[in-house]
């Protein structure tokens, strides 16, 4: 935009004594000049409306932004092309509408100036809808009709007056909707009628029938709509249908639509265009953002890329005092670009070979290509569905240079395996401290494990024979009571404390605490006693309900020879292989789904793995990890995830 210059009327310049001169010098206009350039560049602050006190544009063009000789103003304003209120026609709202039907009010007499038919005062005889009648009610003075009510004078606008839609009551579309639905309903009963006299056929042709005929009618349901439009070439044949109304297709999901977040990419509805990745950053939609990327990748694609090296090199020649342009003179342009490389590969081969002379080093220089450094190459590696190697070479794994497998201090675990009480210790001897020394315990009669032992020996006072039997008990008749031999485990404990009622106890503490003991004894044994009765309850339904095939085992087996007991004892042994392995694989999936969720939840609330013991894996165990197992260099290794 040009600067501002104030407009004056005529008759101000016939008023004007001046001597002719320019009010302005050149220096003058050429500072403005430049003052608008560097406007337009975004250099210099634009100017201020004086009205509104917002900045103009300055590539607003100049016969827009001047104001005419016959608007006064004291400065740069836009006034001048905003619609002025006092010029502007007070229209009807766009909630304004003209009302329908009656007041439902209706008067008691006849009034003066109303119908004669009806006696509403709204109209006139000669403009009333009701059937004339035989007695009116300017005679009669009874039955008298309701008002209408009074309309409004609306005044519309141009677009108000040509609006199709101006007026219209949305509670007239719950007949539309009444009428879809009574018309479905129909088609259901009909569909429901038309299966059951199919069904009545009970051929296999007649059934075969059927199905195509149901087939038949879900087609023309979809697409009845569509075959009723004008312009719509469809073929009702399920085997030859072609549509061909829209090649667009409806399940594709609009550009708009893939990232409704606030801090979305922009969409421009006028070009429908998305220049940024909406799925850009966004974690688990790696799939979505491989299918569209947005418009952006096509401006930096191509020869996009070196078109703006070479308008860059342009400017840059330009304000070195070299009169190139990259529009006009493309082929200059492009011989003083190749020329330009080829001196800068030169002299910085120079310098390089000066630096080498000087300082050496050269054998540096010659490094492998950059397919060797990444570790590319054109082997073919062949895996099967297991992820195990089939053709080809398997690839080295990288060796971590920390030293594996070390336990220090005569450990067999390392310091952090166990937990106890906001203490971390080594599992295999029960210490906190991260430097202690192992101490090889061996397991009596008297101390079951390590953590007994190294309470042993750090308490001053020794304990009672009564803790130590207590202490050996309890393991005992929780693993007997995992087996089921709970009177095995009675009869010890009975045992045990007979042998502790002979000795005296010192302490009201030591009391208590074999009264404490003696409540967990009978809660551990009526919980065995519980299992059991489950157990046992479970082992006769299971009975009852394979009783009936038992049976038929049992004939086929005296009915067969000794062979055929063997193959059934092979066939049990497979089964239950299978069902072994359909168990191991259950686990497995759980297991890696366990641990991709807890990888999305951060390490923050990952649920700590103290209690965890280390055991070799089975068979089993083994081979559903190889089946559940996905290579990372499998070609299929995505599409196994999917699955």
């Amino acid at each position: 935009m040009a600067s501002f210059k104030k407009a004056e009327p005529v008759s101000a310049l016939l008023r004007d004594t001046t001597t002719g001169e320019p009010k302005k010098s050149r220096g003058e206009y050429r500072k403005e000049k430049d003052l608008e350039e560097d406007r337009k560049a975004g250099t210099a602050p634009a100017m201020v409306d004086v009205d509104s006190g917002r900045d103009i544009n300055p590539h607003i063009p100049q016969f827009i932004a001047q104001t005419p000789w016959y608007v006064p103003s004291e400065g740069p304003t836009l006034k001048h092309q905003r619609p002025h209120p006092e010029r502007q026609n007070q229209l009807s709202e766009i909630d304004d509408w003209y009302q329908r039907g009656t007041t439902g009010k209706a008067a008691t007499k006849f009034r003066k100036g109303a119908c004669e038919n009806c006696g509403a005062m709204t109209h006139k005889k000669k403009d009333c809808f009701e059937r004339p009648r035989k007695s009116e009610a300017k005679h009669t003075g009874m039955d008298i009709a309701a008002d209408d009510y009074l309309q409004p004078k609306l005044k519309l606008g141009f677009d108000a007056k040509r609006d199709r839609w101006n007026g219209y009551d949305p509670e007239t579309h719950k007949d539309v909707v009444r009428e879809f639905e009574e018309l479905e309903e129909a088609r259901k009963m009909y569909k429901a009628e038309k299966i059951k006299e199919e069904n009545a056929m009970g051929t296999k042709d007649k059934e075969e029938d059927k199905q195509e005929v149901q087939e038949v009618h879900e087609d023309e349901d979809k697409y009845a709509e569509d075959a009723d439009m004008a312009g719509v070439s469809v073929d009702m044949d399920s085997r030859t249908r072609i549509t061909v109304r829209n090649l667009r297709i409806r399940e594709d999901t609009a550009k708009y639509l893939h990232n409704l977040a606030e801090n979305a990419p922009y969409y421009d509805p006028k070009s429908r265009s998305m220049r940024e990745n909406p799925f850009q950053g966004v974690k688990g939609k790696e799939a979505e953002a491989a299918k569209f990327q947005g418009e952006n990748f096509i401006r930096y694609s191509g020869e996009v890329a070196d078109a703006n090296e070479a308008q860059v090199f342009a400017w840059q020649a330009r304000c070195q005092g070299i009169n190139v342009h990259a529009i006009a003179e493309p082929t200059k342009l492009e011989a003083l670009k190749k020329q330009y490389e080829k001196e800068k590969s030169s002299v910085k081969d120079d310098a390089r070979t000066l630096l080498v002379e000087k300082y050496g080093g050269a054998e540096h220089l010659e490094a492998p290509p950059k397919e060797l450094l990444m570790a590319q190459s054109e082997r073919y590696v062949e895996y099967s569905a297991k992820g195990k190697l089939i053709k080809g070479e398997e690839r080295p794994l990288a060796r971590s240079i920390y030293e594996e497998d070390l336990y220090p201090g005569n450990h067999t675990s390392v310091w952090g395996s166990w937990w106890e009480a906001g203490k971390w210790g080594y599992k295999c001897c029960h210490q906190t401290l991260k430097q202690a020394y192992c101490v090889p315990v061996k397991k009596t009669a008297t101390l079951a494990t390590p953590k007994e032992a190294v309470a042993e020996t750090i308490e001053t006072k020794p304990n009672t024979s009564k803790e130590i039997e207590s202490k050996k008990v309890e393991p005992k008749e929780e693993e007997e009571s995992k087996k089921g031999n709970s009177e095995e485990s009675s009869n010890e404990s009975e045992n045990a404390e007979e042998e502790e009622e002979e000795e005296e106890l010192d302490s009201e503490a030591e009391r208590e605490r074999e009264k404490e003991f003696a409540e967990e004894k009978r809660k551990r044994e009526e919980t065995a006693k519980r299992r059991e009765r489950k157990r046992d309850k479970r082992k006769r339904k299971k009975e009852r309900k394979h009783k009936e095939g038992r049976e038929v085992r049992k004939r086929r087996r005296d009915s067969t020879a000794s062979s055929s007991s063997s193959s059934d004892s092979d066939s049990d042994e497979e089964s239950r292989k299978k069902r072994d392995l359909e168990k191991a694989i259950k686990a497995e999936k759980k297991q890696k789904k366990r641990a991709r969720k807890e990888d999305e939840f951060g390490d923050r609330q990952r649920k700590y793995n103290s209690t965890y013991e280390t055991k070799a894996p089975t068979e089993v165990q083994v081979e559903a990890f190889h089946l559940t197992r996905i290579h990372s260099s499998d070609p299929m290794a995505n599409y196994m995830k999917d699955k």
